[in-house]
């Protein structure tokens, strides 16, 4: 981690039982921001999910927006799965598409984020029936259309569902391979799903043919196995980034490789509660990667079903790391840095993030 961004271990604020103070919550709501790791379905807020259940009325998903968060409370992460996956059944159309993803970067911006990286999985989609040209039209249109209205930019990463096999993997790599369909806003290629009995070094083919296209390496990997599955990760699909990575704390020399190499971890510290992948937020390894000089960017992962936001969890690593206003501009500049904007977005949404930080303390 560069010595202009660092992130302290502690700092002004209060230690982890405590809160951030309240002009903090404010300094938070205003910072610009990106995000890094964002699920497409899993960003539906309640009203877009009830509105989608109501129109297909053979769902079991709740079509009250208040019944929701029962619905979304989960007993583990295996359990969590099945009710992403009943929200994934909601998009059925490409006008479906379309609301979703429009709707999903309306909720960005309201928290100042100026790019993000929405991984989707369209596997999930054009299995259900989705022509694959109308699927890449609806979220490219909803892309468009996004940043001219609210100036947040959106980038895809395309993820292989890792529950649905080595097929999935072969469509999701066709779809984030072939020129006649691929999206201009695809960056980067991912693996999602569960962890435990879906292997990685499976997957290299796939994403082998990926970065050979031109695209990212960014998995999922040591959310619930452990360290093993990032270093499989990093060794077979040649990983730039990690998601979520949680495991890592459990090998200093998976944290040093990590650091030394800049390999940013995706942190999602609520989702990573949610999911019963760590136990409580006290015991959150975060405070160990940046210990260990590991580059970390704040992330939401799926923030309605985690009852989250961006801020709510620049709001934890605050508390978790003991952070003042430049700890968390810092974890800002750090989603920049570990981000697939171009040099030219990467300095002006830096410059932002700076002028925004430093015109607050002078207000002070």
């Amino acid at each position: 981690m560069s010595d202009q961004h660092a992130v302290p271990t502690d700092g002004p604020t209060a230690g982890p039982t405590d809160g951030p103070a309240p002009d903090l919550h404010a300094f938070i709501a205003g910072l610009p921001k990106a995000e890094l790791h964002v699920h497409h379905v899993g960003s539906a807020s309640p009203r877009i999910v009830a509105e989608l259940a109501a129109r297909h009325a053979d769902s079991k998903v709740p079509t009250d927006p208040e019944a929701l968060a029962d619905y979304f409370s989960f007993t583990d992460f295996a359990h969590f799965i099945d009710v992403y996956l009943s929200v994934v059944d909601l998009v059925r159309t490409p006008e479906d598409v379309r609301l979703l993803t429009y709707e999903v970067a309306r909720d960005l911006a309201r928290q100042q984020v100026r790019y993000a990286e929405l991984t989707i999985t369209p596997y999930s989609s054009v299995r259900r029936g989705i022509d694959e040209r109308a699927f890449m039209d609806a979220i490219e249109d909803a892309r468009k259309a996004a940043e001219a209205d609210f100036g947040t930019v959106l980038r895809w990463c395309f993820d292989i569902p890792g529950e649905a096999g080595l097929e999935s993997a072969e469509v999701t790599a066709r779809l984030a391979t072939d020129d006649r369909l691929r999206p201009e806003g695809l960056v980067s290629f991912g693996l999602g799903g569960p962890e435990i009995g879906v292997p990685r070094p499976q997957f290299k083919p796939y994403f082998d043919r990926a970065i050979a296209a031109g695209l990212r390496s960014v998995p999922h990997a040591g959310e619930t196995t452990g360290p093993e599955t990032v270093w499989d990760a990093l060794t077979y699909l040649r990983a730039e980034r990690i998601g979520h990575g949680t495991s890592s704390a459990r090998d200093p020399k998976l944290l040093a490789h990590l650091a030394e190499h800049r390999i940013a971890l995706e942190v999602c510290p609520t989702s990573n509660i949610a999911t019963r992948a760590v136990a409580t937020l006290d015991e959150h390894p975060i405070k160990e990667f940046v210990a260990a000089g590991v580059l970390v960017t704040i992330n939401s992962d799926d923030p309605p079903m985690f009852g989250t936001d961006l801020n709510n969890e620049y709001a934890v690593a605050a508390r978790l790391l003991g952070l003042d206003e430049r700890g968390l501009a810092a974890l800002a500049h750090n989603a920049v840095d570990a981000s697939f904007l171009d040099p030219v977005g990467k300095a002006h949404l830096a410059d932002e993030i700076a002028a925004y930080t430093d015109a607050w303390l002078a207000a002070r």
